[in-house]
């Protein structure tokens, strides 16, 4: 039997492969790479063409691990037999790993045919037909921006929830953090730029966008307007068919009182937010170059809970920092007792290499780092469960979403996500609901993180988001029309997809 990348390399076809890790930016990336491909005349390997049958396979890495190189490597690694045995095959490297390793990375796999940095991922298709032209790994890495990502083609992964990057690039100096040596200082997108761009999703369908930004809530930097990101919001707020506009990740030195009243003054901008913490010590948080403490973030904190009592919190907190001492890591317990973060995002510090806290002395052992982070860990399920057990009883409006319950299909249930983004899964109502629809519910059931609405849905109303994910899923698949022989041209672009924060993005 022929496969479907077999058929497709007969029609002279060719398939490509994009592996995701890190933060939102990443995921972002991710898109308008796999964007730029379909572009220059690829297309998307089937999910089950398995490792190896793509003709193009792309890594778009993350720095922010101690082990990212090892996982990065083993992964190319596997890749070097199969590409021995599918002549034409093309592998790349890009992301933050690359930003940073440049040259080490074709030296210790010398079957990576193009490196590419965080600031010319336009530069991809060009690069992939120089390494076929020309026999040899081409390794380009710029060190400023080229061309804003948002500018670029894009394939979204959703029909009806967007990205939309309005910074990209970080000021700050956490000393745990590479982020800013990889992504470069931080630099703004036009207001007007960002608008439009939400209008034009508005347009195909969309009806959720999420604002993403190395340090989202600093947007305005550029021009010296700290009030920036407010009207930014409030600017979201006038667009007529944005449903939901969420972002991701502030700071909490630029959260400031006019963005908590843009929160709760705009409808469409959800009760959810994210606002990582990292550490509740202000020994540690010094240690970590964070520019608040305890008392400024917590006042944060009992800001938004009185003007907006519904909201979500979650956040990012690191366990075992260079120097953490028990009484340092029980000042962190103290702030998420008096937080009650809906969730936190919890990581046991790990060595970035290139950063100054890769060198501090007193690096906490192993075992009292993992002791502490279990304790972190059950103080935290018991708050986000209590915090949960209080939506029983209410009614939500919830947005239907694309593949996000796993055991759905067995349950004959769907899944959702909350105006607070808790995700809710429902009973499976007798009229068609799709994805980007909207319907009511009453929760019945909590559990520390899902919801469970086990009545009959109270309410269906059909969207023009639903409309376009049923347009999307009911197109015919499109003829192949073959890779451009030439030069690759470069152009212009969705569920939210579930990233890993903590690291660029958990700021």
């Amino acid at each position: 039997m022929t496969n479907s990348s077999d058929r497709s390399q007969a029609v002279g076809v060719k398939t490509y492969e994009v592996r995701t890790y890190g933060c939102q930016m990443n995921v972002h990336d991710s898109e308008r790479l796999s964007g730029l491909l379909e572009d220059a005349g690829y297309v998307r390997a089937p999910e089950d063409a398995g490792e190896g049958n793509a003709d193009v396979v792309v890594f778009n890495t993350c720095a922010v691990r101690e082990n990212a190189d090892n996982r990065l490597y083993g992964n190319l690694g596997r890749l070097a037999p199969m590409k021995t045995a599918r002549p034409g095959m093309q592998i790349a490297v890009g992301g933050c790993l690359a930003q940073k390793d440049r040259d080490t990375i074709v030296k210790k796999a010398p079957w990576v045919d193009v490196v590419f940095g965080t600031h010319n991922i336009g530069k991809l298709p060009v690069l992939l037909e120089r390494a076929r032209v020309q026999d040899e790994a081409q390794v380009e890495i710029a060190e400023s921006l080229e061309a804003f990502p948002s500018t670029l083609p894009t394939r979204r992964e959703s029909a009806y929830a967007a990205w939309v990057s309005i910074s990209v690039g970080c000021n700050n100096t956490c000393t745990f953090c590479i982020v800013p040596a990889l992504r470069g200082k931080e630099k703004d997108r036009r207001t007007g730029d960002i608008l439009a761009e939400i209008e034009a999703l508005v347009g195909e369908g969309v009806s959720e966008i999420t604002l993403l930004g190395q340090n989202v809530n600093a947007y305005g930097s550029d021009i010296g307007d700290r009030e920036a990101f407010s009207k930014l919001l409030r600017a979201c707020g006038k667009i007529d068919g944005l449903e939901r506009v969420r972002f991701t990740s502030p700071h909490p030195r630029d959260f400031t009182d006019d963005v908590i009243a843009a929160m709760a003054e705009t409808p469409n901008v959800m009760p959810q937010l994210h606002m990582p913490l990292q550490s509740g010590s202000d020994t540690v948080l010094k240690a970590m170059r964070r520019s608040y403490r305890q008392e400024r973030y917590l006042g944060i904190i009992e800001k938004v809970r009185a003007s907006i009592p519904h909201a979500a919190i979650t956040t990012d907190i690191i366990v075992g920092f260079p120097g953490e001492t028990e009484e340092d890591f029980e000042q962190t317990m103290h702030v998420v007792r008096e937080a009650r973060f809906t969730q936190a995002f919890t990581f046991q510090y790990s060595k970035r290499p290139g950063t100054p806290a890769a060198t501090m002395e007193d690096q906490i052992p192993k075992a009292v780092v993992q002791k502490r982070y279990e304790r972190l860990v059950a103080l935290q399920e018991e708050i986000s469960w209590e915090e949960n057990k209080k939506q029983v009883g209410r009614t939500l409006e919830l947005m239907v979403a694309e593949g996000e319950g796993r055991k759905d299909g067995a349950t004959h249930r769907l899944s959702g996500r909350a105006p607070d983004n808790r995700l809710v899964h429902f009973t499976k109502p007798d009229q068609e609901v799709r994805p980007g629809d909207v319907v009511t519910v009453e929760i019945t059931y909590a559990a520390p993180h899902h919801l469970l609405a086990e009545g009959a849905v109270l309410d269906v109303r059909r969207t023009r988001a639903g409309d376009a994910w049923e347009k999307r899923n009911a197109l015919p698949a499109e003829k192949p029309t073959g890779v451009l022989l030439g030069l690759p041209k470069i152009g212009v672009p969705e569920p939210l997809p579930v990233a890993t924060t903590g690291g660029c993005g958990g700021h």
